[in-house]
C-alpha cells in the first residue's frame, strides 16, 4: 500500500493559495479606505472597490468551491470503488475522504468569515 502524499500536498497548496489571495484582497481594501471623519459614508462602501478586484475575487471563490466539489466527487468515487470490490486501497479511500472533509471545512471557515464581514458591515453606524 502506497500513500499519495502529492494529492495531499497539492490540496493543501490550492487551500492555502486561496487563504493568501483572500489576505492579499483583504489588505488592498484596509489601505484604500479613506479615513471616515468627514468623508460620506456611501462614497466609502463598495463604489471605492474597483471592477477588477470584484472579479477577481469572485473567480478565486468559484475555484475554490469547484475544488472542494472535485475533492468530494472524488472521495465519492474512491469510496463506491472500494465498497464495490473495485479497489482494494482502504488507504487511498481514507486519504481522498480527509483530503475531501480539510477541503470543506476551510470552504466552510472562509464562508463564516465572509458572512460575519458582512454582518459587521450592515450593522455600522451611518
Amino acid at each position: 500500500m502506497s500513500i499519495n502524499v502529492s494529492g495531499v500536498q497539492a490540496s493543501q497548496a490550492d487551500i492555502n493559495a486561496v487563504l493568501e489571495k483572500m489576505r492579499t484582497l483583504r489588505a488592498q481594501a484596509q489601505t484604500s479606505m479613506p479615513p471616515m471623519g468627514g468623508v460620506d459614508a456611501a462614497q466609502t462602501g463598495v463604489n471605492r472597490l474597483d471592477q477588477a478586484n470584484q472579479t477577481e475575487f469572485g473567480a478565486t471563490l468559484k475555484n475554490a468551491i469547484d475544488s472542494v466539489n472535485k475533492l468530494q466527487k472524488t472521495s465519492s468515487a474512491t469510496a463506491n470503488d472500494f465498497l464495490t470490490g473495485r479497489s482494494d486501497d482502504l488507504v487511498k479511500v481514507m486519504v481522498d475522504s480527509q483530503k475531501s472533509k480539510l477541503g470543506f471545512q476551510a470552504l466552510l471557515q472562509a464562508r463564516n468569515r465572509v458572512v460575519s464581514a458582512y454582518q459587521d458591515i450592515m450593522n455600522m453606524p451611518i
